[in-house]
């Protein structure tokens, strides 16, 4: 009889308050809510994985309740019954039955990887090849949208020191206004922070051209997404003339996009996101054509809670060359916790446990509490 075939498969909508509201280009986030999955093995382990969206439908094509009612209706009934252990086998059967979906697949193989790291006594990271750090850098996102208010948080979170490295994130205001900004606070910060902008793709091309000549001349380090994903010829003349670095991120919907993004030469630093590529595996399949690309690293976030940001941190461990570090600060956001030790921060970088499996245990009453009835 074989003990590791799959069982059950639940997922649970969690909504847990954050510190503030969080601004973005096309939304506003007032609370984070998570889609939390657990696959529960014949051998009595059960494992767990996290698909977490940005405002509802705001940001891709999932939401929580998508995700939920796919994994439900489609996807879990499609690993009732197969061996767990076999998390290659598993993944190629719901890319075969299900188109995209990403963010649901994401948080199914997490949880499998969970469960296999937990039967052989390893951490996650082991199992995707093993790490080369025990840490990594996290970024912050100053999003008040006041410049001076941004200015002290930052110096706080430099004292503290918590974080180093501050994304703004810019587009929904005039041009000039957001530039102005921008600058202020590098100016205000120096070398003591690197300072990055993160556009969400609301600007045009007309728009970028200028604006990312002032930021890279004004000692910004790294522009994410100025312009649409669709524009993908616009991308590849915004690189060639940008002093600064740009980053591709809305424009990586899959590891597919990550290519023809690299053979075009749209941009010389990729974001990583497990919740885009479709999980822990395809997002290191992302980073392995980056690399021999050429292509710099990020390691990304969809301000996922701590099972997706683990997940996400395990994998980037074992990247050999993260040049622009991470935003790894999700359960950072939330003033509630599901699991029993929150990832711990130190000295400006997120420590990744060596424990097996993601390293972390579900808080069962609190999980319960937060969940959607």
């Amino acid at each position: 009889m074989n003990h590791t075939l799959i069982e059950r498969i639940e997922a649970v909508i969690v909504d847990l308050p954050t510190i503030r509201p969080h601004k973005l280009a096309m939304h506003t986030m007032q609370q984070q809510t998570l889609v939390v999955i657990r696959v529960r093995c014949a051998d009595g382990i059960e494992g767990i994985g996290e698909a977490t969206t940005i405002g509802g439908l705001a940001y891709g094509n999932e939401s929580p309740e998508s995700i939920k009612r796919n994994i439900d209706s489609h996807l879990a009934p499609l690993w009732v019954g197969q061996d767990a252990a076999n998390i290659n086998a598993a993944m190629l059967r719901l890319d075969k039955a299900a188109k995209g979906n990403t963010f649901a697949k994401s948080g199914l193989e997490s949880a499998l990887l969970d469960a296999q790291g937990k039967r052989l006594g390893l951490p996650v990271s082991e199992l995707l090849g093993g790490r080369v750090r025990d840490s990594l850098e996290v970024a912050w996102t100053l999003a008040s949208g006041d410049t001076a208010r941004d200015i002290e948080e930052a110096e706080h979170m430099l004292d503290s020191r918590r974080h180093r490295i501050f994304k703004l994130k810019i587009g929904a205001n005039p041009v000039n206004d957001d530039l102005r900004h921008v600058i202020a606070i590098k100016r205000a910060l120096g070398e003591r922070a690197s300072v990055r902008v993160d556009v969400n793709q609301y600007w045009d091309e007309s728009q970028a051209i200028r604006a990312c000549q002032v930021l890279g001349d004004n000692g910004i380090d790294l522009i994410e997404q100025p312009i649409s994903r669709i524009n993908r010829a616009g991308q590849v003349r915004l690189n060639q003339r940008s002093p600064a670095p740009i980053m591709a991120d809305e424009s990586i919907e899959s590891v597919e996009d990550a290519f023809s993004l690299a053979a075009a030469g749209a941009a010389s630093v990729f974001a990583l996101k497990i919740a885009k590529n479709g999980g822990p595996r395809a997002v290191l399949r992302t980073a392995q054509i980056a690399e021999a690309a050429g292509i710099a690293l990020y390691g990304g976030t969809m301000l996922e809670g701590s099972i997706g940001t683990l997940a996400s941190a395990h994998a980037f461990v074992t990247l050999n060359r993260l040049t622009w570090a991470t935003e790894l600060f999700g359960p950072l956001l939330l003033t509630e916790e599901i699991v029993s030790e929150a990832p711990l921060y130190r000295d400006f970088q997120l420590e990744v446990p060596p424990t097996p499996g993601l390293g972390l245990t579900l808080d069962e009453e609190r999980l319960a509490f937060f969940s959607r009835k």
